[in-house]
């Protein structure tokens, strides 16, 4: 009887084993939000911020040095308006709550969305490129009140409005959703005329 009571714990033990194999296999995927935030929109903050604050440091207001002639400087200016200077003339008070108000409520749901992300994909990157440009951004206006521009792409007279390295990144995610939009639905749909 010892010899049988003896014998039974291990099917039990390996019962034990398998269901809890079958457990951690059907546990939910780990959601790629840490990853997000720390391989891009952690990145284009502090890339951001650490631009900004060098060509504070190291220019003054206006300064414009040519990197290719007739076709980039970095020129330091300073927009107290929202993206491409746009309600700059608006009144202070005005600008100040609608642009802290709508970068408050994008940055929620981008958040929201890099959350609920269940891998990592062109549309997870693209959030968590505009959430790093709209975090950089909301940066400057909440500690200087105004977002500091540099970057000044022209063909010689014809100039395209100046912006810095959150601007990049909101434009560069912007596009991806975009992209992803148009060409997105025809390649899901291909293997279903093919077959």
């Amino acid at each position: 009887m010892a010899e049988q009571s003896s014998a039974k714990p291990l099917p039990r033990m390996l019962a034990g084993r398998e269901a809890g194999s079958e457990s951690t296999a059907s546990a939910p995927p780990r959601r790629p939000f840490l990853f997000l935030l720390g391989a891009i929109t952690i990145p284009v903050i502090l890339l951001d911020q650490a631009t900004k604050l060098f060509v504070q440091a190291h220019m003054v207001l206006y300064e414009s040095i040519p990197i290719i002639p007739n076709y980039l400087d970095i020129t330091y200016t300073q927009n107290p308006g929202a993206a491409f200077s746009m309600l700059a003339d608006a009144p202070p008070w005005v600008r100040k709550a609608f642009l802290l108000t709508m970068a408050c409520a994008a940055i929620i749901v981008l958040l929201v969305v890099i959350v609920r992300a269940e891998s990592v994909s062109l549309t997870s990157i693209s959030c968590a490129l505009i959430l790093g440009g709209a975090m950089g951004n909301l940066i400057d206006r909440a500690i200087r009140g105004r977002v500091i521009d540099f970057m000044r792409a022209h063909y010689y007279d014809l100039n395209y409005p100046i912006f810095n390295v959150a601007d990049s990144a909101i434009s560069i995610g912007v596009m991806l959703i975009l992209l992803m939009t148009v060409f997105g639905r025809d390649h899901e749909s291909r293997p279903e005329h093919s077959s």
